[in-house]
Protein backbone atom coordinates (compact mmCIF):
# COMPACT_ATOMS: atom_id res chain seq x y z
CA UNK A 1 0.00 0.00 0.00
CA UNK A 2 1.16 3.16 -0.81
CA UNK A 3 1.37 6.16 1.96
CA UNK A 4 -1.80 7.84 0.86
CA UNK A 5 -3.55 4.01 0.91
CA UNK A 6 -2.20 3.52 4.48
CA UNK A 7 -3.56 7.45 5.75
CA UNK A 8 -7.03 6.52 3.99
CA UNK A 9 -7.35 3.02 5.93
CA UNK A 10 -6.72 3.99 8.78
CA UNK A 11 -8.93 7.25 8.66
CA UNK A 12 -11.70 5.15 7.37
CA UNK A 13 -11.16 2.76 10.84
CA UNK A 14 -11.39 5.76 12.60
CA UNK A 15 -14.80 6.95 11.05
CA UNK A 16 -15.83 3.92 12.14
CA UNK A 17 -14.46 3.64 15.66
CA UNK A 18 -15.93 7.14 16.16
CA UNK A 19 -18.98 6.39 15.02
CA UNK A 20 -19.98 4.67 18.55
CA UNK A 21 -18.70 8.06 20.25
CA UNK A 22 -21.41 9.85 18.21
CA UNK A 23 -24.12 7.53 18.44
CA UNK A 24 -24.43 7.97 22.09
CA UNK A 25 -23.56 11.87 22.19
CA UNK A 26 -26.22 12.50 19.14
CA UNK A 27 -29.01 9.95 20.86
CA UNK A 28 -29.86 12.04 24.32
CA UNK A 29 -32.98 12.54 24.62
CA UNK A 30 -33.92 10.12 21.33
CA UNK A 31 -35.36 6.97 21.68
CA UNK A 32 -33.11 4.63 19.93
CA UNK A 33 -35.61 2.49 17.54
CA UNK A 34 -36.72 5.87 16.68
CA UNK A 35 -33.31 6.75 15.75
CA UNK A 36 -32.62 3.56 14.09
CA UNK A 37 -34.87 4.70 11.59
CA UNK A 38 -34.34 7.73 11.17
CA UNK A 39 -30.77 6.76 10.18
CA UNK A 40 -31.63 3.99 7.90
CA UNK A 41 -33.77 6.33 5.89
CA UNK A 42 -31.26 8.29 5.43
CA UNK A 43 -28.89 6.32 3.60
CA UNK A 44 -31.74 4.40 1.54
CA UNK A 45 -32.09 7.09 0.32
CA UNK A 46 -28.90 6.47 -1.82
CA UNK A 47 -30.43 4.16 -3.72
CA UNK A 48 -31.48 7.04 -6.19
CA UNK A 49 -27.58 6.62 -7.30
CA UNK A 50 -26.10 3.01 -6.06
CA UNK A 51 -27.52 0.29 -8.58
CA UNK A 52 -29.55 -2.56 -6.85
CA UNK A 53 -27.54 -5.89 -6.07
CA UNK A 54 -27.54 -8.68 -8.26
CA UNK A 55 -29.70 -10.55 -5.59
CA UNK A 56 -33.00 -11.72 -4.88
CA UNK A 57 -34.95 -9.63 -2.76
CA UNK A 58 -35.42 -12.73 0.08
CA UNK A 59 -31.72 -11.89 0.47
CA UNK A 60 -31.68 -7.99 0.37
CA UNK A 61 -34.81 -8.49 3.09
CA UNK A 62 -32.78 -10.92 4.86
CA UNK A 63 -29.78 -9.07 5.16
CA UNK A 64 -31.99 -5.84 5.89
CA UNK A 65 -33.56 -7.34 8.92
CA UNK A 66 -30.71 -8.74 10.79
CA UNK A 67 -27.18 -6.86 9.19
CA UNK A 68 -28.76 -3.55 9.59
CA UNK A 69 -32.43 -3.60 11.78
CA UNK A 70 -31.35 -6.46 14.32
CA UNK A 71 -28.20 -5.12 14.68
CA UNK A 72 -28.25 -1.67 15.33
CA UNK A 73 -32.23 -2.18 17.15
CA UNK A 74 -30.04 -3.89 19.31
CA UNK A 75 -26.51 -1.82 19.78
CA UNK A 76 -28.57 1.83 19.68
CA UNK A 77 -30.69 0.18 22.67
CA UNK A 78 -27.84 -1.47 24.73
CA UNK A 79 -26.05 2.33 24.08
CA UNK A 80 -28.63 4.06 25.79
CA UNK A 81 -29.41 1.57 28.88
CA UNK A 82 -25.94 2.68 29.51
CA UNK A 83 -22.98 0.41 28.00
CA UNK A 84 -19.80 2.48 26.99
CA UNK A 85 -18.96 3.40 23.46
CA UNK A 86 -16.12 1.54 23.61
CA UNK A 87 -17.18 -1.25 25.39
CA UNK A 88 -20.09 -1.53 22.43
CA UNK A 89 -17.14 -1.49 19.70
CA UNK A 90 -15.23 -4.18 21.24
CA UNK A 91 -18.43 -6.37 22.01
CA UNK A 92 -19.35 -6.17 18.63
CA UNK A 93 -15.91 -7.82 17.77
CA UNK A 94 -17.77 -11.42 18.97
CA UNK A 95 -19.88 -11.03 15.43
CA UNK A 96 -16.51 -12.23 13.51
CA UNK A 97 -16.17 -15.76 16.03
CA UNK A 98 -20.28 -16.16 15.77
CA UNK A 99 -20.44 -15.95 12.06
CA UNK A 100 -18.04 -18.90 12.37
CA UNK A 101 -20.31 -21.24 14.17
CA UNK A 102 -23.22 -20.25 12.83
CA UNK A 103 -21.62 -20.84 9.15
CA UNK A 104 -21.01 -23.92 11.01
CA UNK A 105 -24.29 -24.40 11.54
CA UNK A 106 -26.54 -23.25 8.93
CA UNK A 107 -23.98 -23.91 5.63
CA UNK A 108 -22.41 -27.12 7.08
CA UNK A 109 -18.72 -25.13 6.79
CA UNK A 110 -16.08 -27.23 9.02
CA UNK A 111 -13.86 -24.35 10.94
CA UNK A 112 -10.23 -24.43 10.31
CA UNK A 113 -7.99 -25.08 13.78
CA UNK A 114 -7.08 -21.43 13.72
CA UNK A 115 -10.79 -20.71 13.31
CA UNK A 116 -11.49 -22.86 16.51
CA UNK A 117 -8.68 -21.45 18.54
CA UNK A 118 -10.33 -17.81 17.56
CA UNK A 119 -13.57 -18.83 18.51
CA UNK A 120 -12.59 -20.63 22.17
CA UNK A 121 -10.18 -17.46 22.75
CA UNK A 122 -12.42 -14.74 21.89
CA UNK A 123 -15.15 -16.02 23.88
CA UNK A 124 -12.78 -16.19 26.38
CA UNK A 125 -12.43 -12.35 26.17
CA UNK A 126 -16.05 -11.50 25.99
CA UNK A 127 -16.23 -13.63 29.50
CA UNK A 128 -13.84 -11.70 31.17
CA UNK A 129 -15.26 -8.09 29.86
CA UNK A 130 -18.64 -9.64 30.88
CA UNK A 131 -17.64 -10.12 33.87
CA UNK A 132 -15.18 -7.64 34.86
CA UNK A 133 -17.17 -4.87 33.57
CA UNK A 134 -17.60 -1.74 35.38
CA UNK A 135 -20.86 -0.74 37.80
CA UNK A 136 -22.19 1.61 34.90
CA UNK A 137 -22.40 -1.39 31.77
CA UNK A 138 -25.70 -3.16 32.83
CA UNK A 139 -26.23 -6.73 32.36
CA UNK A 140 -28.79 -6.14 29.99
CA UNK A 141 -26.95 -3.86 27.67
CA UNK A 142 -24.13 -6.57 27.44
CA UNK A 143 -26.16 -9.19 26.38
CA UNK A 144 -28.05 -6.79 23.92
CA UNK A 145 -25.01 -5.86 22.61
CA UNK A 146 -23.70 -9.64 22.51
CA UNK A 147 -26.95 -10.18 20.69
CA UNK A 148 -26.75 -7.55 18.08
CA UNK A 149 -23.08 -9.27 17.33
CA UNK A 150 -25.10 -12.01 16.78
CA UNK A 151 -27.47 -10.61 14.42
CA UNK A 152 -24.90 -9.16 12.78
CA UNK A 153 -23.22 -12.77 12.06
CA UNK A 154 -27.00 -14.09 10.69
CA UNK A 155 -27.05 -11.91 8.15
CA UNK A 156 -23.23 -12.28 7.29
CA UNK A 157 -24.26 -15.62 6.45
CA UNK A 158 -27.22 -15.21 4.29
CA UNK A 159 -24.74 -12.43 2.39
CA UNK A 160 -22.51 -15.50 1.96
CA UNK A 161 -25.30 -17.70 0.94
CA UNK A 162 -26.11 -15.59 -1.54
CA UNK A 163 -22.98 -15.12 -2.74
CA UNK A 164 -21.46 -12.29 -5.17
CA UNK A 165 -24.41 -9.95 -5.51
CA UNK A 166 -22.42 -6.64 -6.23
CA UNK A 167 -23.30 -4.87 -9.93
CA UNK A 168 -19.80 -3.62 -10.27
CA UNK A 169 -16.34 -3.65 -8.57
CA UNK A 170 -16.92 0.02 -8.39
CA UNK A 171 -19.55 -0.33 -6.11
CA UNK A 172 -18.36 -3.54 -4.22
CA UNK A 173 -20.31 -4.50 -0.63
CA UNK A 174 -22.04 -0.69 -0.59
CA UNK A 175 -24.88 -1.76 -3.30
CA UNK A 176 -26.04 -4.80 -1.02
CA UNK A 177 -25.99 -2.37 2.16
CA UNK A 178 -27.92 0.75 0.59
CA UNK A 179 -30.43 -1.64 -0.92
CA UNK A 180 -30.99 -3.65 2.53
CA UNK A 181 -31.24 -0.27 4.70
CA UNK A 182 -34.88 -0.19 2.43
CA UNK A 183 -36.11 -2.79 4.47
CA UNK A 184 -35.32 -0.83 8.01
CA UNK A 185 -37.22 2.32 8.40
CA UNK A 186 -40.69 1.19 9.13
CA UNK A 187 -40.12 -2.09 10.92
CA UNK A 188 -38.09 0.20 13.07
CA UNK A 189 -40.76 2.74 13.77
CA UNK A 190 -43.18 0.27 14.34
CA UNK A 191 -40.86 -1.38 16.96
CA UNK A 192 -40.51 2.25 18.45
CA UNK A 193 -44.23 2.62 18.09
CA UNK A 194 -45.21 -0.92 20.15
CA UNK A 195 -41.78 -0.25 22.52
CA UNK A 196 -40.98 3.16 23.34
CA UNK A 197 -44.55 4.34 22.68
CA UNK A 198 -46.21 7.08 20.59
CA UNK A 199 -45.48 9.85 23.22
CA UNK A 200 -41.99 8.61 22.88
CA UNK A 201 -41.48 9.27 19.56
CA UNK A 202 -43.17 12.95 19.75
CA UNK A 203 -40.54 13.82 22.40
CA UNK A 204 -37.96 12.63 20.41
CA UNK A 205 -39.39 14.48 17.07
CA UNK A 206 -39.30 17.51 18.96
CA UNK A 207 -35.90 16.81 20.91
CA UNK A 208 -34.39 16.35 17.54
CA UNK A 209 -32.24 19.24 17.45
CA UNK A 210 -28.27 19.87 15.80
CA UNK A 211 -27.23 17.24 18.05
CA UNK A 212 -29.24 14.41 16.52
CA UNK A 213 -28.65 15.81 13.06
CA UNK A 214 -25.45 15.48 13.09
CA UNK A 215 -24.77 12.59 14.49
CA UNK A 216 -27.14 11.08 11.47
CA UNK A 217 -25.64 12.89 8.76
CA UNK A 218 -21.83 11.42 10.48
CA UNK A 219 -23.26 7.67 10.75
CA UNK A 220 -25.31 7.22 7.43
CA UNK A 221 -22.78 9.67 5.12
CA UNK A 222 -19.62 9.12 6.59
CA UNK A 223 -19.88 5.68 8.05
CA UNK A 224 -21.65 4.06 5.63
CA UNK A 225 -21.72 6.22 2.37
CA UNK A 226 -18.46 7.78 2.08
CA UNK A 227 -16.62 5.46 4.38
CA UNK A 228 -17.70 2.42 1.99
CA UNK A 229 -17.22 3.75 -0.89
CA UNK A 230 -13.09 5.07 0.13
CA UNK A 231 -12.66 1.09 1.90
CA UNK A 232 -13.75 -0.23 -1.88
CA UNK A 233 -11.39 1.90 -3.74
CA UNK A 234 -8.76 0.56 -1.19
CA UNK A 235 -9.68 -2.84 -2.01
CA UNK A 236 -9.64 -2.56 -5.81
CA UNK A 237 -6.28 -0.79 -5.50
CA UNK A 238 -4.88 -3.04 -2.91
CA UNK A 239 -4.48 -7.17 -1.77
CA UNK A 240 -7.35 -7.55 0.85
CA UNK A 241 -4.51 -8.98 3.38
CA UNK A 242 -3.11 -5.32 3.83
CA UNK A 243 -6.01 -3.46 4.04
CA UNK A 244 -8.61 -5.36 6.13
CA UNK A 245 -6.40 -5.90 9.33
CA UNK A 246 -6.53 -1.89 9.56
CA UNK A 247 -9.98 -2.10 10.90
CA UNK A 248 -9.00 -3.51 14.14
CA UNK A 249 -8.54 0.45 14.88
CA UNK A 250 -11.71 0.77 15.31
CA UNK A 251 -12.01 -0.50 19.01
CA UNK A 252 -9.08 1.12 19.67
CA UNK A 253 -10.50 4.38 18.50
CA UNK A 254 -13.97 3.88 20.01
CA UNK A 255 -12.33 3.47 23.13
CA UNK A 256 -9.79 6.39 23.03
CA UNK A 257 -12.20 8.91 22.24
CA UNK A 258 -14.81 7.63 24.61
CA UNK A 259 -12.03 8.03 27.57
CA UNK A 260 -11.10 11.60 26.25
CA UNK A 261 -14.62 13.22 24.98
CA UNK A 262 -17.03 11.09 27.26
CA UNK A 263 -13.75 10.65 30.31
CA UNK A 264 -15.59 7.03 29.89
CA UNK A 265 -12.62 4.99 30.75
CA UNK A 266 -12.71 1.17 30.97
CA UNK A 267 -11.33 -0.74 33.71
CA UNK A 268 -8.70 -3.08 33.60
CA UNK A 269 -11.31 -6.57 32.84
CA UNK A 270 -12.41 -4.62 30.49
CA UNK A 271 -9.42 -3.80 28.46
CA UNK A 272 -8.19 -6.90 29.43
CA UNK A 273 -11.00 -8.94 27.69
CA UNK A 274 -11.03 -6.64 24.82
CA UNK A 275 -7.66 -6.97 24.39
CA UNK A 276 -7.95 -11.08 24.28
CA UNK A 277 -11.28 -10.38 22.23
CA UNK A 278 -9.32 -9.08 19.74
CA UNK A 279 -6.67 -11.59 19.59
CA UNK A 280 -9.40 -13.92 18.94
CA UNK A 281 -10.61 -12.14 15.64
CA UNK A 282 -7.17 -11.78 14.40
CA UNK A 283 -6.44 -15.30 15.07
CA UNK A 284 -10.23 -16.37 13.73
CA UNK A 285 -9.43 -14.43 10.40
CA UNK A 286 -5.20 -14.32 9.71
CA UNK A 287 -4.18 -12.49 6.81
CA UNK A 288 -3.88 -14.61 3.26
CA UNK A 289 -0.66 -15.10 2.13
CA UNK A 290 -0.07 -15.41 -1.36
CA UNK A 291 2.06 -17.78 -2.71
CA UNK A 292 4.66 -17.07 -5.45
CA UNK A 293 4.59 -18.19 -8.55
CA UNK A 294 8.14 -20.02 -9.75
CA UNK A 295 9.83 -17.53 -11.61
CA UNK A 296 7.83 -14.49 -10.87
CA UNK A 297 8.63 -13.61 -7.66
CA UNK A 298 9.06 -9.79 -8.28
CA UNK A 299 5.75 -9.48 -10.41
CA UNK A 300 4.11 -11.30 -7.14
CA UNK A 301 4.32 -8.55 -4.92
CA UNK A 302 2.92 -6.12 -6.85
CA UNK A 303 -0.06 -8.29 -8.70
CA UNK A 304 -3.35 -8.02 -7.34
CA UNK A 305 -4.88 -10.91 -5.72
CA UNK A 306 -8.20 -11.97 -7.19
CA UNK A 307 -10.85 -11.39 -4.82
CA UNK A 308 -14.74 -12.30 -5.05
CA UNK A 309 -16.48 -8.88 -6.01
CA UNK A 310 -19.58 -9.18 -3.22
CA UNK A 311 -18.33 -9.29 0.55
CA UNK A 312 -20.20 -9.97 3.64
CA UNK A 313 -20.74 -6.18 4.65
CA UNK A 314 -22.63 -4.12 7.59
CA UNK A 315 -23.17 -0.35 7.60
CA UNK A 316 -20.30 0.33 9.96
CA UNK A 317 -17.84 -2.42 9.09
CA UNK A 318 -15.96 -3.93 6.27
CA UNK A 319 -16.19 -6.78 4.41
CA UNK A 320 -14.17 -9.78 5.24
CA UNK A 321 -10.56 -10.74 3.49
CA UNK A 322 -10.50 -13.24 0.81
CA UNK A 323 -10.79 -16.45 2.28
CA UNK A 324 -8.75 -19.32 1.71
CA UNK A 325 -11.38 -22.31 1.95
CA UNK A 326 -15.47 -22.45 2.83
CA UNK A 327 -14.83 -22.71 6.35
CA UNK A 328 -12.92 -19.34 6.14
CA UNK A 329 -15.90 -17.38 5.76
CA UNK A 330 -15.91 -14.58 8.47
CA UNK A 331 -16.40 -10.76 8.41
CA UNK A 332 -13.67 -8.39 10.77
CA UNK A 333 -16.26 -6.43 12.06
CA UNK A 334 -17.30 -2.71 12.90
Amino acid sequence: MTRRDMLLAATVASLWGFNFVVIDWGMHGIPPLFFVAVRFAVVALAVVVVPRPLASWKTVVGVGLFMSLGQFALLYTSIALGLQPGIAALLLQAQVVLTIVVAALALRERPSRLQVAGVLLGTVGLGIVALGRGGDAPALAVVLCLLAALSWAIGNVISRRAGPVAPSRRFGALSLTVWSSLVVPLPALGLSALIEGPDAIAAGIAAFGWRPILSTLYTAGLCTLIGYAVFNGLLARNRSASVVPWVLLAPVVAMASAALLLGQVPNVWETAGGAVLVAGVFIANPPVRRRRAAGAAGAADVAPERRPVQRDDSTDAPPPPPLRNRSDRATIGR
